[in-house]
């Protein structure tokens, strides 16, 4: 993290009682985007029947904003560095409002898909200005505090998007059914747009580096190769030129490490810092937070087909279905930070993943035992299982990556780390194509969709247990005991937002 930021105005003085203004509007910030990722789940089912969007479209209205998001991350980190983390946020936050109106007003699937890659866009200026500014306002003392609370912003955020966005869809607001889900970002965003340009100082860091544009490009032309045959080679037949296109990504990913050495080498300033990938924990961490989000991007998705479409349920049944599952996040990862990671190390990590897997395979035998007739109650210990298991990994995680990593590339590396993770889930979410639609037929009579969705959701969740397996053996190049951060300099865990990319 970079200890030197030129703080403007007098944010960082400990006496500035405007700091926590501030910093009520920031977390607002972030908990919009944490709300907005889960909220769109819930009410795919309803865009799918009422936009008549196709399930490759479903698919893009997800990924899209998470590849988005993940390519535009550590830019946007930079961005406020050097412009300064007030004017980059709240064109964030500007952006992102524009871009949820334009959700909303929808007129067809192609402008959502369009209107998400732009709202990703913007969330990726917004969210790593965040805790940037908190880092510029608050003194080192306080911050032990404030990263508390924005603990406590991503457990609220977990339960209560899947509940917000079955709500508003189930209500049918003005009659706008699920454009709600958006609309309702934009009070809340130009109140953080007015609020924000008065309360929150400007930053800076005196030294910020410069950007790599061209790193961004090859890493969205390379993951686009890559996603689009995914999502669309099912629906045309998976066609040659997509094979082509899926091998021609490598090459371009391979370019992007060749351009980041030499760029490296002639201005210290790469979009992605290859050095650290020489600390084996580091690149050990990196593989496990890709294939976990490839994970959950899977999960995610075909768990909401499958209650929904393939039990017929309600989004509002569908989503009070995941509250014990939020519960048992937030819960367990209270525990393994504060508790357990401390006495058992990188054993913790590893027993989530085991438990995690074991709530999977827990899961995919009541689906199968029940059948169609599986009631939500029924769904709650697996559901619970996996929970715990989530919750002893996502909050530890970041810490065990960081933990053998220069300080002065912590910045560098926290943001590299929030930028595979959404890389990993919109890799997962583009997955969905083959493991669950790969396995249902194109004509389905209405009698055979429950059966064929409850079957394809089975085998999604076997590769999901299978990724879990995976996860438990890379753990194993994690270091056993994540070293201590000194306070101010911690990497929040359980966050998703870079602390400073610099």
């Amino acid at each position: 993290m970079n200890s030197t930021d030129t703080t403007l105005g007098t944010a960082g003085g400990g006496t500035d009682r405007r700091r926590w203004f501030a910093l009520a509007i920031v977390m607002t910030a972030a908990f919009m985007d944490l709300v907005d990722v889960t909220i769109v789940n819930i009410a795919i089912p309803s865009i799918q029947r009422e936009a008549g969007a196709s399930f490759s479209q479903i698919q893009w209205i997800t990924a899209g904003y998470a590849l988005a998001f993940a390519a535009g991350l550590i830019t946007g980190g930079r961005l406020g560095d050097i412009h300064g983390r007030k004017r980059v946020f709240l064109v964030g936050i500007g952006g992102f409002t524009v871009a949820s109106a334009l959700c909303g007003l929808a007129v067809n699937p192609e402008m959502l898909v369009a209107s998400r890659f732009l709202q990703g866009g913007m969330a990726a200026l917004m969210v790593p200005q965040v805790l940037s500014i908190v880092h510029a306002t608050f003194p080192a003392h306080e911050r032990g505090k404030v990263f508390g609370l924005f603990g406590a912003v991503v457990g609220l955020g977990a339960v209560s998007g899947p509940l917000l966005g079955a709500l508003l869809t189930e209500w049918n607001l003005f009659g706008w059914e699920w454009r709600s889900i958006f609309l309702i970002n934009l009070p809340v965003g130009v109140a953080g747009l007015i609020l924000g340009s008065r309360f929150i100082s400007e930053s800076k860091a005196p030294r910020a580096l410069k950007l790599d544009l061209v790193g961004v490009a090859l890493v969205t032309l390379g993951l686009l190769m890559l996603l689009y045959p995914l999502i669309r080679g099912r629906e045309l037949d998976w066609p040659v030129w997509g094979y082509v296109s899926m091998a021609g990504s490598l090459v371009v990913l391979a370019a992007l490490v060749a351009y980041e050495r030499r760029k490296a080498a002639r201005d210290g300033s790469p979009l992605v810092e290859l050095s650290l990938f020489k600390v084996k924990s580091f690149a050990a961490g990196i593989a496990v937070q890709t294939v976990f989000g490839v994970a959950l991007g899977v999960f995610f998705l075909v768990w909401t087909l499958y209650m929904q479409f393939g039990l017929g349920w309600s989004p509002l049944k569908a989503g009070l279905t995941g509250v014990p599952f939020s519960i048992a996040v937030s819960v367990a990862a209270g525990m393994s930070v504060q508790k357990l990671v401390p006495r058992f190390g990188r054993k913790v990590l590893q027993a989530g993943a085991l438990v995690m897997a074991a709530g999977v395979l827990l899961y995919i035998w009541e689906a199968g035992h029940y059948g169609l007739a599986i009631a939500p109650w029924q769904m709650a210990l697996p559901l619970v299982v996996m929970g715990v298991g989530m919750g002893l990994i996502v909050a530890p995680l970041t810490d065990a990556i960081l933990s053998e990593v220069p300080r002065e590339h912590a910045g560098s590396a926290s943001g590299l780390i929030n930028t595979v993770q959404q890389m990993g889930n919109a890799l997962g979410l583009g997955l969905v194509s083959v493991v669950f639609f790969g396995t249902i037929s194109d004509h389905l009579r209405p009698e055979q969709i429950g059966p064929a969705f409850a079957d394809a959701f089975q085998n999604a969740l076997c590769w999901v247990a299978a990724v879990m397996g995976a996860i438990f053996l890379l753990m194993f190049a994690l270091p056993k005991r994540p070293a201590q951060h000194v306070e101010g300099e911690q990497v929040p865990v359980g966050e998703k937002e870079p602390v400073l990319v610099s």
